[in-house]
C-alpha cells in the first residue's frame, strides 16, 4: 500500500506489480457487515435466485418422475357422476372463478384479469420496489402483500378441495385412480392380469331383450349412465353380462339402495318393479 501523487488516495498494489487494485463502482460493499443494506441486483442477487430456482426445479422433476400423475379414463360427455378437478396447484383459480364478480359475466376478469394482474405484478417487482431494505419488517407494503396473497392462496386451494371432498360423499363417487387401484388389487389377490381400462372387450349380448323390464330401465333412465345397449361406458359398468357378477339379491340390494356412483331408486321404482328388473338382469350371463 503507498499514497499516490494526490496525496489523499491510497493505492493498493497486489504483490509486486504496480497494478491497482480493481473496483467497481456499480457493485456495493459486503451487504451483511451493513444491516439494512443490500447487494447488487444483476448480477449478485439474481444469479443466487436462479441457483435456488435450479434446484427447486430439480426437486420438482424428480417428484415428477417417481410420482406421475394418474391418468384418467377417456373423456365421456355422457358420465354424469365425473366431477372435473384440475391439478392441485390450480385449485385456487378454480374455486376463484365460482365467485359471481369474476365467472359468467365476468369470466374475462376472473381467467384473464386477475391472474394477469398477479403475474405481472411478480415480474415487474424488482422494478416497483427498488428499496434496498431487506428486512421484511421494514417493507411493510411489500410484505403485506406477499402474507395476504400466501394466505389467498392456501384458503382458496383448502375450500376448493373440501368442497371436492364433500361432493364425493354426497354422490357417493369413488375417484377413477382409487377405482383402478382397486380393481389391480382385487386381480392380484386372484392371480389375474391387471385390468386394462383402455381395452375394449366383447361385449356381452342381451338374454330376452325383449323383456318388459326393459321398459322399466327406460323409465328410470338407466340408459342415461349404462348407454342404450347398456354395454356400459367409461367409469359405469355393463349390465350385459351383470348376471356372471351379481346375484338376483345382489342387484335388487344395489338397485334400491345405490352404490358408488349409482344413485339409489327406492323413491322412483316399486318393490315389484325392482324385482322385475333384478330378475331380468340376474339373467344377463356372458356364457350360456
Amino acid at each position: 500500500m503507498a499514497a499516490s501523487s494526490k496525496g489523499n488516495e491510497k493505492v493498493v498494489y497486489v504483490g509486486d506489480s504496480r497494478i491497482r487494485k480493481g473496483t467497481s463502482p456499480n457493485i456495493p460493499a459486503d451487504y451483511s457487515a451493513f444491516p439494512g443494506k443490500s447487494e447488487a441486483f444483476i448480477p449478485n442477487f439474481l444469479l443466487k435466485e436462479w441457483m435456488v430456482g435450479v434446484v427447486v426445479l430439480v426437486g420438482l422433476l424428480v417428484l415428477t418422475i417417481a410420482e406421475p400423475a394418474p391418468l384418467g379414463y377417456p373423456a365421456d360427455p355422457l358420465n354424469a357422476a365425473f366431477i372435473p378437478m384440475p391439478d392441485w396447484y390450480f385449485l385456487f383459480l378454480y374455486q376463484l372463478l365460482k365467485y359471481p364478480y369474476v365467472s359468467q359475466d365476468y369470466l374475462v376478469l376472473g381467467t384473464v384479469g386477475v391472474p394477469g394482474i398477479a403475474f405481472g405484478a411478480l415480474m415487474l417487482a424488482p422494478f416497483l420496489d427498488t428499496g434496498k431494505e431487506r428486512r421484511f419488517y421494514r417493507r411493510p407494503i411489500a410484505s403485506s402483500l406477499m402474507i395476504l396473497s400466501l394466505i389467498a392462496i392456501v384458503y382458496l386451494t383448502k375450500v376448493s378441495w373440501d368442497f371436492y371432498t364433500h361432493e364425493l360423499r354426497l354422490t357417493n363417487t369413488i375417484p377413477e385412480h382409487k377405482l383402478r387401484e382397486e380393481k389391480a388389487r382385487e386381480a392380484a389377490e386372484k392371480g389375474q392380469e391387471r385390468p386394462n381400462p383402455m381395452k375394449k372387450e366383447k361385449p356381452a349380448a342381451l338374454v330376452d331383450a325383449d323383456d318388459p323390464a326393459t321398459a322399466i330401465l327406460k323409465k328410470a333412465q338407466c340408459i342415461t349412465c349404462h348407454a342404450a345397449d347398456l354395454q356400459g361406458q367409461a367409469g359405469i359398468p355393463a349390465l350385459a353380462g351383470v348376471g356372471d357378477r351379481l346375484t338376483k339379491e345382489e342387484i335388487a340390494e344395489i338397485v334400491t339402495n345405490g352404490r358408488n356412483n349409482m344413485p339409489s331408486f327406492k323413491e322412483q321404482l316399486s318393490t315389484a318393479e325392482i324385482d322385475q328388473v333384478a330378475t331380468w338382469l340376474a339373467k344377463q350371463k356372458a356364457v350360456q
